[in-house]
């Protein structure tokens, strides 16, 4: 190999830049060029935790969830409470058919992060999915292999999810006796196959022709693989596929929903109701409904919808109109942080805002200033997320919503290393978790005090905050959390020993 060629294969650029050129990417939906950015960017750094969570989503839209699967669990190596790694690998673990193992990342996710919506919506498809493939959730079992530590209150946590699939029936293996019988479905199966699969189909045809040449199945690749093997195969991922989209829901009732739903969008812009109130009403709740069973674009396009037949109706029409305005901007922006527009959701939260600041609508404002901070905290502008959450805390009330907003300010100062002001939004934290009672929280805010007052060179305090929170962890049973407090207050009582010498 030339020096030429050596050259080619080293990194040329910073590691933040090679993340950032993969981000767009990923937007773009240019996912194997984002891969391989990705996979630059870990050559400088193995083991960051974010970008192979980002690498992972790029698998999870190409369809391949082993490696998809393999990132999120490297990105919970160190860390194994990081939110972003857990939802990952359920997501993974779902777009195999892992639905029970999915549901529980999602919930293990929710546990530890209550307040992001993508794990609830999780929980709701992934049960979902379960009960359409085996049943109502009585009849679901799961075996006691791997980590379902979530469900045994965490009595012993291993080290991430290494026990054997359990998969929902129909998504074994395709064996050549079952492939013959395949041969001989029936017309009703076929047709709805044709539909699951759309233009896969024909794929699946030819594939299924090539099985009746004899001399091309008894053939072998370069690699020494059989021809007859590598066809099969192919046909049982295809089959396997098939049943995966079947099982999250029906084909038919996807047809008749998308049906009446065509006919009542249509029926609604021809006229206007007769009952406007009840019209916006309903409408929002099939927005939530959708946007809850998984169906993000499908709720962006009826929000959408909704949003420009609002719009043409009068304040005489609609006497709430602005309100439910600023409501339709929060449903389409919540749904393109789903889909990774961060400037569109940006665009639809800020419309909120300004709506509720137009008339006075506080609980809207409280929740445009909640969504635009979440927004601005996921790119990475933790000042711009600040700004937005300091402007609503004197609209919250609950003890339990100042708990996680000044938590959540706290560490966005902490990433700035902003160390007094992490501090001091961790002790307002910590004391409104202390008013709930949130064991949780109570553990969560002592550790960001904790991490701020050793940033300081508090280490007395530093220490003091994590043999606290080291109880709520013990309390709690979070051996993940435990281990890592653990570590934590070692390197925090070996300043202390350094500066007593």
């Amino acid at each position: 190999m030339s020096d030429n060629e050596e050259g080619d294969q080293v990194p040329k650029s910073s590691f933040s830049a090679y993340v950032a050129e993969g981000d767009q990417l990923y937007l773009k939906g240019e996912y194997i060029k984002a891969i391989e950015i990705y996979t630059t960017a870990l050559v400088l750094q193995p083991d960051d935790k974010n970008c192979l969570v980002a690498r992972s989503k790029c698998y999870v839209k190409m369809g391949d969830s082993a490696n998809a699967l393999r990132d999120a669990e490297a990105s919970l190596n160190e860390d194994k409470e990081f939110f972003k790694g857990l939802y990952q690998k359920a997501e993974a673990l779902y777009t195999m058919g892992d639905f029970e193992f999915a549901l529980v990342f999602f919930h293990r996710g929710h546990k530890l992060r209550p307040e992001l919506q993508e794990f609830r919506l999780g929980i709701q498809k992934a049960q979902e999915a379960i009960d359409n493939s085996v049943g109502s959730p009585s009849s679901v079992k799961l075996e006691n292999k791997g980590d379902l530590s979530f469900f045994h209150k965490k009595k012993k946590e291993s080290s991430g999810w290494q026990g054997k699939s359990v998969k929902p029936k129909g998504l074994a293996r395709t064996t050549k006796k079952e492939q013959n019988q395949q041969n001989k479905k029936s017309p009703k199966s076929e047709k709805t196959a044709k539909q699951l699969l759309g233009e896969l189909y024909s794929d699946k045809e030819y594939l299924e022709k090539l099985l009746k040449d004899e001399d091309l199945i008894k053939g072998e690749m370069r690699s020494g693989e059989k021809v007859q093997d590598l066809i099969l195969n192919c046909i049982s991922y295809l089959d396997t596929r098939t049943e995966f989209w079947r099982q999250q829901k029906p084909v038919y009732a996807r047809e008749r929903d998308r049906k009446l739903m065509q006919q009542k969008w249509k029926r609604a812009e021809q006229s206007l109701p007769s009952d406007p109130t009840g019209y916006v009403l309903k409408s929002l709740e099939e927005i939530d409904a959708t946007m809850a069973a998984g169906n993000v674009t499908e709720s962006l396009k009826k929000a959408q919808r909704v949003l420009k037949t609002v719009e043409r109706w009068s304040e005489e029409t609609v006497p709430n109109k602005k309100e439910v305005l600023g409501n339709l901007h929060s449903c389409i922006g919540n749904a393109l942080i789903d889909l990774e527009d961060m400037d569109g959701a940006l665009e639809s939260h800020k419309k909120d805002l300004d709506l509720s600041r137009q008339n006075n609508l506080t609980d809207a404002k409280s929740r445009a200033l909640d969504n635009i901070g979440r927004v601005y905290a996921r790119i990475g502008k933790y000042m711009q997320a600040i700004e937005a959450w300091e402007e609503k805390i004197p609209l919250v009330c609950s003890s339990l919503e100042k708990t996680w907003l000044f938590h959540e300010i706290g560490r966005c100062y902490l990433e700035l290393e902003c160390f007094e002001e992490a501090r001091d939004y961790g002790s307002r934290s910590l004391e409104a978790a202390n008013e709930t009672g949130d064991e949780k929280w109570q553990l969560n805010a002592s550790v960001l005090v904790a991490q701020s007052e050793v940033k300081l060179g508090n280490h007395n305090s530093g220490v003091e905050h994590f043999e606290r929170a080291l109880e709520w962890a013990k309390l709690l049973r979070d051996n993940p959390a435990k281990e890592a407090i653990q570590k934590a207050l070692s390197e925090a009582r070996q300043y202390l020993t350094e500066e007593s010498t």
